[in-house]
């Protein structure tokens, strides 16, 4: 089939190139020049494990092109997926939807008379409920033998690819049997391999994606509400995780304490959706999801003052090396990322940071200038004072504690994920530090 992905930020690249890897021919359309031009000659605009891969693929196969003409796009093909971007506003918290109409408005001149099968528009960005329906009404008007769909996304950051092709569901929010058809038809080669296919109504199928975003964050700041009653009681979060996931009914997904969540979905979903439930006047709703985030909010501030207190109780003088940019291991994302806010929260309270990450030094540097940054781990903690754990690397947990000790002025360590071997880094001499566990050594 000929579909066209409208938004090649992170869900439209990743979704273009998985359509055409499953056998479709794509066409990516976006207003940036630079980024289609990058696309064009096969250069994904972030990291993200096996994109580059398919994405070279595609465009050497013919089978994947991008332009940046709405008019093109309309007469490509009679499937047009909307992938752009939902940021929040920052007045009312609720989804900036411009970017979705300024998509339709596109489209929307160049579609009576295409000479193709029905139109069908199926938006995968993430959305208050009622979007489908009022886009609807506007596709109506242009193109009569047309209909809105909604087809969330389900994207994790770091495992995209795999998650494009290889999806845990596939939800479906239709009016129509044509439209189930269709889509039926574009996921047909992961249907045939079991993937569970959900059908609904579009309102429904536009509070999946929040539903699942927020009840995944509150299951993360659970977690961390409790390793703040185990730091004010001398119990062991990680244990008390452990014993919690073994419950089937619970299971041990995202019950992992420390820093928190960020990045562009988790964060602006839920506070989305607590505007949203204001709107609808589900106050107590509203109210659960606020105190979420606040909860997630707060594990920021607390492991700066648990980096403050193994600094002697001033950041005045004190070298803090910083391990972590991005918002989670794999990605070069910084938007939202805890690790930074963290960093620069403590270069605000006096101390010299200067911080290393694997992968997403340019994008942090870009959005944080007054942070120092190093491309090499053993630089970032040369007479270190303290050193903050605050992106779950791999690299990290792989690390001499012996040899980096050697470089430091102080062993001191704060492992805000959670993930380094107390053991190990306690033999080497250095005094570590973790959310919601004992002194550690």
């Amino acid at each position: 089939m000929r579909l066209t992905v409208i938004g090649t930020g992170y869900v439209g690249a990743v979704h273009a190139a998985c359509m055409a890897e499953i056998g479709h021919e794509v066409l990516g359309v976006d207003t940036d020049a630079e980024r289609i031009a990058g696309l064009t000659c096969a250069r994904p605009p972030f990291r993200e494990p096996g994109l580059s891969e398919i994405l070279r693929r595609a465009v050497d196969a013919g089978t994947l092109r991008f332009t940046t003409s709405p008019a093109e796009a309309a007469r490509f093909g009679d499937t047009h997926f909307i992938c752009v971007g939902t940021p929040q506003d920052p007045d009312s918290g609720v989804a900036d939807l411009r970017y979705v109409d300024a998509a339709l408005d596109g489209l929307l001149p160049h579609l009576r008379g295409s000479g193709y099968r029905r139109v069908l528009v199926v938006g995968k960005s993430t959305v208050p409920v009622g979007t489908a329906g009022r886009l609807a009404a506007r596709l109506h008007v242009a193109a009569q033998d047309g209909e809105v769909a909604w087809n969330p996304e389900f994207l994790r950051e770091g495992c995209a690819v795999r998650d494009a092709l290889r999806p845990e569901r596939i939800v479906v929010g239709v009016r129509s049997d044509q439209a189930e058809a269709r889509l039926r038809e574009i996921y047909a080669p992961l249907l045939q391999e079991g993937t569970p296919f959900i059908v609904t109504d579009p309102a429904t199928a536009e509070l999946v994606k929040l539903a699942s975003n927020s009840f995944l964050a509150t299951k993360i700041s659970f977690i961390n509400a409790m390793a703040e009653i185990c730091d004010a009681t001398g119990a062991d979060v990680l244990t008390l995780a452990e014993a919690m996931g073994r419950d089937s009914r619970i299971g041990p997904r995202f019950l992992a304490p420390g820093l928190g969540y960020g990045g562009s979905c988790l964060p602006k979903d839920i506070r989305a959706f607590a505007a949203l439930a204001d709107e609808l006047g589900q106050g107590r709703s509203a109210a659960l999801l606020r105190q979420v985030d606040e909860i997630n909010t707060r594990q920021r501030t607390r492991c700066v003052d648990l980096a403050q207190r193994l600094a002697g109780g001033s950041f005045a003088d004190r070298n803090i090396a910083v391990l972590g940019a991005s918002f989670k291991p794999h990605s070069d994302d910084v938007r939202d990322s805890p690790a930074l806010a963290v960093a620069d929260a403590v270069r605000r309270r006096g101390a010299q940071v200067r911080v290393h990450d694997p992968e997403a030094v340019d994008n942090a540097r870009a959005a944080y200038p007054a942070l120092q940054f190093a491309l090499d781990v053993t630089k970032a903690c040369e007479k270190a004072d303290v050193v903050l754990h605050l992106t779950e690397w791999p690299q990290y947990q792989e690390l001499d504690p012996a040899a980096l000790a050697a470089v430091v002025r102080t062993p001191a360590m704060v492992d805000a994920r959670n993930t380094l071997d107390p053991a190990a880094w306690r033999a080497a001499g250095w005094t570590l530090c973790a959310p919601g566990r004992p002194r550690l050594g």
